[in-house]
């Protein structure tokens, strides 16, 4: 086989005269721009204490109504964590104060005296006290109470002494979903995720089942799935049994959100026409998986909850 005729460039030779197929100026383009990345070494991450932390200046998180108040003292750098959080403390001004919290009175001053700085603030009227002192201990410590007894998968929760042993109020469920729909405000995901599943490792009755079912669906984005969707399946699941230890209660909550109903009764005839087609049918009186799967399908529980009906 005769040697394959190999073009060499003659040195002196202009470019234009050089003929370069695309892929091969590209790839010498290509072989100039990773000669120049190379020389650019990666930024180094900025290292951060805990003491670093504690330097920064202290930030008054004011929370509740005239008759139910607490402020929550904590350190702007831990707070800023959340990006809510930081877009209020980017408004303060150099005294300390934001502009849209100076009086009226002061709004065309052109000078405030500085003689004693004014109070670094941010303040909530609308949020559950206990469920911001929760975030704010999950911004220090990456956890909140009750806190998980183990890292394990289903791990239960500490005690919390401050609930009942029967909760027909649902407060158990209601400190996690406090804590659930704030960390959404604050655009905290890790939060909301810690938060759900908790909700799932807590026990409670039919009453407060529902009690925790109210206030999903009167508080939460109504296209938040991963909250709405297991609660309907809860109740889709267990509606047959629980429904009559909580009668009146159950059909208000029907009457008030006709969402959930329909949510559970869309469960409901989902899991009847699967049955259906299994060849099991559902029955004569139309009382479908009366006992219920412990999860169903797509309902993002990590475990079935207990309930102590």
């Amino acid at each position: 086989m005769a040697d394959t005729e190999q073009q060499t460039p003659i040195e002196g030779t202009p470019l234009d005269d050089v003929e370069m197929g695309e892929s091969a100026g590209d790839a010498v383009a290509g072989a100039g721009e990773d000669n120049g990345l190379t020389d650019i070494e990666p930024e180094t991450p900025k290292l951060v204490l805990f003491a670093d932390l504690m330097k920064s200046p202290i930030v008054e998180v004011i929370v509740g109504s005239v008759d139910n108040k607490t402020t929550y003292s904590a350190h702007e750098a831990v707070l800023v964590k959340s990006p809510e959080f930081a877009k209020q403390v980017e408004q303060f001004a150099p005294g300390g104060v934001r502009p849209s919290s100076l009086p009226s009175q002061y709004a065309k001053t052109p000078k405030l005296s500085t003689d004693s700085p004014q109070p670094r603030q941010i303040t909530f009227t609308d949020v559950d006290v206990d469920a911001m002192g929760s975030v704010v201990e999950y911004l220090y410590t990456g956890e909140y109470f009750p806190k998980r007894t183990s890292s394990a998968r289903d791990a239960p929760l500490e005690k919390d002494p401050r609930q009942p042993t029967a909760d027909d109020e649902g407060l158990g469920l209601l400190v996690h979903a406090r804590v659930y729909t704030l960390a959404d405000r604050l655009s905290l995901p890790e939060l909301k995720s810690l938060a759900h599943s908790k909700i799932h490792r807590t026990a409670s009755t039919a009453k407060g089942e529902l009690a925790y079912a109210r206030y999903v669906y009167k508080e939460s984005n109504p296209e938040d799935t991963t909250i709405r969707k297991p609660v309907a399946a809860f109740w889709a699941t267990r509606s047959f049994s629980l429904r009559h230890d909580a009668e009146p209660e159950f059909r208000a909550m029907c009457l008030e959100f006709p969402q959930f109903s329909y949510d559970v009764l869309q469960l409901v005839l989902d899991q009847q026409e699967k049955s259906k087609g299994r060849g099991g049918g559902g029955g004569e009186d139309g009382a479908v998986g009366r006992s219920g799967p412990s999860v169903v399908p797509g309902s993002t529980r990590k475990r079935a909850r207990v309930s102590q009906a």
